[in-house]
């Protein structure tokens, strides 16, 4: 049973791309066969893949001058594939504004592939755009980073606001995943009361795991690795870990859940 999960949040430098590179690697690590989509025109989850301006992209997918079967390319993880992201995408929604049915493209275009694979990844870009509306409309659910610094609850209730008329127009099943708490510092008490804050309000949506603050997350992507080929024993790759398997216990439950009723 396939889970499309978009990874967004309109406030950038939360850790979004950064989870989409690491969550997906991982979960190929646990041997489920994953598709990391990068919707994003920074493009920054492709080039942490050492994947670099490549051409067909998304963009040629969403503008319909490509099939999405042609674009998916294989990274060098066993289990992970990427559909890859390139500048020409910042162009794509003056493009989209005149196709029919344009808030449903991405989700369209995933029916001929999505049985493929367990989990399928959308990095979205730091801006409630046509591009993220796709992506949400296109998933089951809604993953959200959240820095554990000043201003980290900002943006988020417009977030929601977009979800729930996501929600009441284009995709009725959406969900919130969970909330991740990134860039954690334990030293920090503003950390802890930005933790306190984010559970308090989303309950039980918030994972376990905190994504600490850690140099070795930051310096992966310059080197196209995602932390557990960087360097696995750092605290960066343990707390990825820890979330992605989070993430499948969470599911699975769901999934018996589903059945037993």
């Amino acid at each position: 049973m396939t889970k499309i999960i978009a990874i967004a949040n309109q406030k950038g430098g939360v850790g979004k791309t950064t989870t989409a590179i690491n969550l997906s690697s991982l979960l190929a690590a646990a041997e489920m066969k994953t598709l990391l989509i990068d919707i994003d025109p920074q493009a920054n989850s492709s080039s942490g893949l050492s994947i670099f301006k490549h051409t067909p992209s998304v963009y040629e997918v969403l503008v319909g001058n490509e099939n999405i079967k042609d674009v998916i390319i294989e990274s060098y993880m066993p289990f992970l594939d990427l559909l890859p992201s390139n500048i020409n995408l910042v162009g794509a929604e003056i493009e989209m504004v005149e196709l029919p049915k344009r808030e449903t493209i991405l989700k369209e275009a995933l029916r001929e592939i999505y049985e493929r694979y367990d989990y399928i990844l959308i990095d979205c870009p730091p801006s409630l755009s046509l591009l993220t509306l796709n992506a949400l409309t296109a998933a089951d659910s809604v993953l959200i980073p959240v820095q554990c610094e000043y201003f980290a609850l900002e943006g988020l209730g417009q977030l929601l606001n977009t979800i729930n008329i996501v929600k009441q127009y284009y995709n009725s099943e959406l969900d919130i995943e969970g909330v991740v708490l990134t860039m954690f510092d334990t030293r920090l008490r503003l950390s802890h009361q930005v933790a306190e804050e984010v559970r308090k309000y989303f309950g039980e949506k918030v994972f376990n795991t905190v994504i600490n603050r850690n140099v070795r997350i930051s310096e992966a992507p310059s080197f196209g690795k995602p932390i557990i080929l960087y360097d696995a024993v750092s605290t960066g790759a343990q707390n990825y870990m820890a979330l992605a398997a989070e993430l499948i216990e969470r599911n699975s439950k769901s999934v018996n859940t589903f059945r037993n009723e």
